[in-house]
């Protein structure tokens, strides 16, 4: 899985007044838990890009003051108006213990349902499982190539390998939507063979 780098400074004061000095020195205050001790430190707020703003799952390499760590974005805070980055919490890795994080979901194969003119919808890109660092998929491949028209694919027809599943099996993942104009299509069609 691809590592982001994140280069952090401890944090002696803590408190409101000095988070706020830190983001206006475009900093991102930050704590990071799973260990034996939270460890409080600060961060580059353009640092935060390559993580915050990719499709991808990345595991994160932190750099705190020359002591490494491995690591997660467990979560993040974001100014309402400005989207300025707040907050951000991180958990600490450890290649025996489990962990949760939420994976990109990847399409394969060509859908039958596409080629008759319906429209693949990715009802949920992403979706939460548990499992070693080492097992940790970079995405998870969705085999579209028997989704006729009207179908959908289902977190239950996933094959887990090496990992838990935690979102639902009962959870759509995509479907093959029937456009509109093909639906009235039908509809007519129908209602001509009535008469």
């Amino acid at each position: 899985m691809k590592t982001v780098e994140i280069i952090g400074y401890y944090r002696a004061n803590l408190g409101k007044t000095e988070s706020k000095r830190l983001r206006g020195e475009s900093f991102v205050p930050c704590v990071m838990y799973g260990g034996k001790e939270q460890i409080h430190f600060s961060s580059p707020m353009i640092l935060f890009r390559d993580l915050v703003y990719t499709p991808e799952a990345c595991f994160v390499e932190l750099n705190i003051e020359g002591d490494i760590k491995k690591a997660i974005l467990q979560d993040i805070q974001f100014h309402p108006v400005s989207e300025v980055i707040l907050h951000a919490d991180f958990l600490e890795l450890f290649d025996e213990k489990m962990v949760k994080m939420s994976i990109p979901i990847r399409t394969v194969g060509v859908a039958p349902g596409v080629q008759t003119g319906g429209k693949l919808v990715m009802k949920m890109p992403k979706i939460n499982i548990s499992a070693l660092p080492a097992n940790m998929p970079d995405f998870i491949e969705v085999d579209i190539s028997a989704l006729e028209l009207g179908k959908t694919f289902k977190v239950g027809q996933l094959q887990a390998k090496n990992y838990d599943i935690l979102t639902s099996p009962l959870v759509s993942i995509c479907s093959i939507e029937v456009p509109r104009a093909m639906r009235g299509k039908g509809v007519g069609e129908e209602e001509n063979e009535k008469k």
